[in-house]
């Protein structure tokens, strides 16, 4: 699915609206957002100990599929799994071929001990980890890994940090960045498993009206009326013309990668 900072600590009913706002802007969102360099899948197998090719992966929250067809593309044998009809729908129109299960990462619809890897790219802060890490152990054959991670803007740079410090003003506490990052760590130490991290910069070049559809699919915005969304883009949209006048943003992010490898 998407970002979203503690979503454990938020009311149950903001959090709703954030998340089934994603169902809304499925095209939005796969068309715009970043994709994932091949060293991110080189990393997971190396904190893993395990390839890719050939093995089991339950890509939960796989949204519109950006992450299962980058797996499926490493020889994988995957399935996503995905709970908004709109996002599923995305996946199957732009993933022919793929299998999609609908699911969530708090009652992972597999029986025990069926899979390889259990990922989640941008989405394990939309579960509840005292039911999804249980869940992931127990889908999860010995010696198979839970992996977590996110692309972030880097907020090393400017024009980043300058964009998060409107959006943050003008959306007050609706906006959100990704502090659940940090948390994820703590949500594995209950459990018996070996942890490795790392983390990856890279960039994509990209043009201001792309990034102002990848902000459209955030969603801290997608959860707006048109009306309030409106003006919020125009302002970003602006702002951006005056930092990239000719409408090409290279754009830094850095990448979060966590993996947790069950007992052998």
């Amino acid at each position: 699915m998407a970002e979203h900072s503690g979503a454990v600590n938020r009311p149950s009913s903001d959090f709703r609206k954030l998340a089934e706002s994603f169902g809304g802007v499925a095209a939005e969102y796969d068309r715009a957002r970043p994709s994932y360099p091949q060293e991110l899948f080189d990393e997971l197998e190396r904190l893993s100990g395990r390839g890719l090719r050939g093995a089991r992966v339950l890509d939960v929250g796989a949204g519109t599929g950006i992450s299962t067809r980058l797996l499926a593309g490493r020889g994988a044998d995957v399935v996503g799994v995905e709970p908004s009809a709109g996002m599923a729908a995305r996946f199957l129109a732009s993933g022919p071929g793929l299998a999609l299960v609908r699911g969530s990462g708090d009652d992972l619809p597999f029986h025990d001990r069926s899979a390889d890897f259990v990922t989640y790219a941008q989405a394990f802060h939309w579960t509840d980890p005292e039911r999804s890490v249980p869940e992931a152990i127990r889908v999860l054959r010995p010696g198979g890994a839970l992996a977590a991670w996110w692309n972030v803007k880097d907020t090393g740079v400017a024009w980043v940090r300058a964009m998060g410090e409107r959006l943050a003003a003008a959306l007050s506490e609706s906006y959100h960045g990704y502090g659940a990052i940090d948390e994820f760590a703590s949500h594995l130490a209950p459990y018996d498993l070996r942890t490795g991290h790392t983390v990856l910069h890279w960039e994509r070049r990209i043009t201001v009206d792309h990034l102002i559809t990848d902000l459209t699919s955030r969603s801290y915005l997608a959860a707006l009326t048109p009306e309030r969304r409106a003006p919020l883009l125009a302002v970003e949209r602006e702002a951006l013309l005056a930092e990239f006048p000719d409408g090409w943003v290279i754009e830094p992010y850095v990448l979060d990668l966590t993996v947790a490898v069950t007992p052998a």
